[in-house]
């Protein structure tokens, strides 16, 4: 369907792309990966005629459509949610209206005229492409997607302007998935969702009939929506038969074949090199050793592919802590109005590995500013074990670094009577070495933002960690990084998140937070979601 030929594209010196080529067919469910700069953005605008390459070209059948899904930036305006879902249906109502005027006109023509007959035909086509639409069901579909996207009944009457920017991207999504384009570009589509969301997204994906490449951080979605692997990395482009897992093994499988390619050509350009210099002057095997100087000189050298930097860190070690970490009785919430908690009751103890999980607007971070203590309450009590130490992520916290400060200095801002405290080390664990402790906070990349923010959670020994949202901007190999130091922390953690991948291999208990109540289970995420299958029957 989409045909990449011997793509080439460079900015300057920088060489994006080198005759990449590759075929996406129409029922593909591709991941596309690569690390920061390998260019994914820019074959994302190619493959939308965004962007033009230097040479090569990217075909595509006529008939095909490509619908497109940032990261966010995406804002309605005007109108109901229904009337901005209903423009998803937008060439429907076209050929509505064409008809609608197709019949009037009739109306006015000579039955035994040309045009009569021209008409009618033209009618034929639009009305059978109007069919395909199915216009009777419009409104179900919209439902039924709207519905799996988290929304409301009540949220389809309420004008768009009223949603948050992470629902907007959640209208954006339904709207495109209403649209169903041939190609369908998702970058990073799980970054607005929350679990319930993520795994109804995941099911529509399934059987959704055109193609999909995919950006995304979340290894547990690229796991269940994809089977083939596109890698971007040093000018190509790389394919790989199978989703991410398989990708990880042949890729590190390929790695280790040109090693010892790379081994072996070595030692037969010392071999040829030995006998050049040894029977260099000895004129009856002048020919040999010419012959030899010329296919050294036309051997391709193999280079191994250069390690990329791995990030590295560990929490400090926990001061001892009480059974009782944070309890709360008869918590009551409310900003205006808006009721998040009433009577609510919960008790952490010393051990646990927490997953808050519930649908977008239920209160998880609000209760992860209480338990932190930094979010005021209306009434009920919030009491702490006796040598609770908490350490406090943000969700926000990474926007929030002072763009004033140099690196280092922000970092060196949380040091409070804490000798063990290694500021470099830790920003150097966390890929900041030289002279990049330096650098503003503000000409920073979001990734290496959080990665200042989880450095200055590193200044101060904790027993109980709440992180709100602590994947965000990390790639997938630094998620699995900070997976370790969690489960190499000794103390009790408490994590927002949506990344189920990373939820799994951390926690013990979920803890589910809806407005009508919350509950503890003893599992990990997607046993969770499995329950709540069971729970639906």
């Amino acid at each position: 369907m989409f045909l990449i030929k011997e793509v080439t594209l460079a900015y300057g010196a920088k060489v994006l792309f080198n005759e990449i080529s590759e075929t996406i067919g129409p029922r593909d469910r591709i991941a596309l990966v690569g690390s920061n700069g390998s260019g994914k953005t820019t074959l994302l605008r190619l493959l939308m005629g965004e962007e033009n390459p230097d040479s090569g070209t990217i075909e595509k059948p006529d008939y095909a459509t490509v619908g497109y899904l940032p990261q966010d930036g995406i804002s309605a305006k005007d109108g109901s949610l229904r009337d901005e879902a209903s423009k998803a249906f937008a060439d429907a109502k076209e050929l509505e209206e064409k008809l609608n005027e197709a019949e009037e006109e009739l109306g006015e023509m000579e039955p035994d005229t040309e045009g009569f007959y021209d008409l009618i035909d033209l009618m034929g086509a639009w009305e059978e492409q109007l069919a395909a639409y199915e216009p009777e069901k419009m409104n179900a579909r919209i439902d039924r997607v709207f519905s799996g996207m988290g929304f409301s009944k009540e949220d389809m009457e309420r004008p768009v302007e009223e949603f948050s920017g992470g629902w907007q991207m959640r209208i954006a999504l339904g709207k495109l998935l209403l649209q169903g384009p041939s190609l369908l570009i998702l970058d990073e589509p799980t970054n607005h969702l929350d679990v319930v969301a993520q795994n109804w997204l995941e099911h529509y994906l399934k059987k959704y009939q055109g193609a999909i490449l995919v950006i995304s951080h979340d290894r547990a979605f690229l796991e269940n929506v994809t089977d083939r692997t596109m890698e971007l990395k040093m000018g190509n482009l790389i394919n790989y038969k199978g989703n991410y897992s398989f990708y990880i093994k042949e890729s590190a499988a390929r790695k280790e074949r040109q090693r010892k390619a790379y081994v072996s050509q070595k030692k037969e350009i010392e071999k040829e090199k030995e006998f050049i210099n040894r029977f260099r002057s000895n004129i009856k095997k002048a020919a040999m050793v010419q012959s030899r100087i010329k296919a050294l000189e036309k051997m391709e050298v193999i280079k191994p592919e250069p390690e990329e930097k791995k990030i590295y860190f560990r929490f400090p070690p926990s001061p001892p802590a009480s059974h009782k970490v944070v309890e709360v009785e008869n918590l009551r919430k409310a900003y205006d109005e808006l009721e998040v908690f009433t009577g609510l009751d919960l008790r952490i103890e010393k051990g646990d590995r927490i997953a808050v999980v519930g649908v977008n607007g239920a209160g998880k971070s609000t209760l992860a500013r209480i338990l932190a203590g930094v979010e005021p309450f209306q009434e009920g009590k919030r009491e702490t074990g006796v040598n609770t130490v908490i350490g406090y992520f943000a969700q926000h916290q990474a926007e929030e670094l002072n763009p004033d400060n140099e690196v280092l200095a922000e970092v060196e801002q949380e040091l409070h009577d804490n000798p063990d405290a290694n500021p470099r080390g830790a920003l150097g664990a966390l890929l900041f070495s030289g002279n990049d402790v330096f650098k503003k906070t503000s000409v920073l990349s979001g990734g290496e933002r959080n990665r200042v923010a989880l450095a200055k959670l590193l200044m101060k020994p904790c027993n109980f960690l709440i992180m709100d949202e602590p994947t965000n901007h990390l790639d997938i190999r630094s998620k699995e990084v900070l997976q370790e130091a969690l489960n190499l922390f000794d103390g009790t953690a408490l994590i927002v998140s949506h990344d189920r991948a990373f939820m799994d291999g951390v926690v013990n208990k979920v803890l589910e937070v809806s407005p009508n109540k919350t509950r503890i289970l003893t599992c990990n995420v997607t046993e969770y979601m499995e329950r709540l299958k069971t729970e639906e029957v």
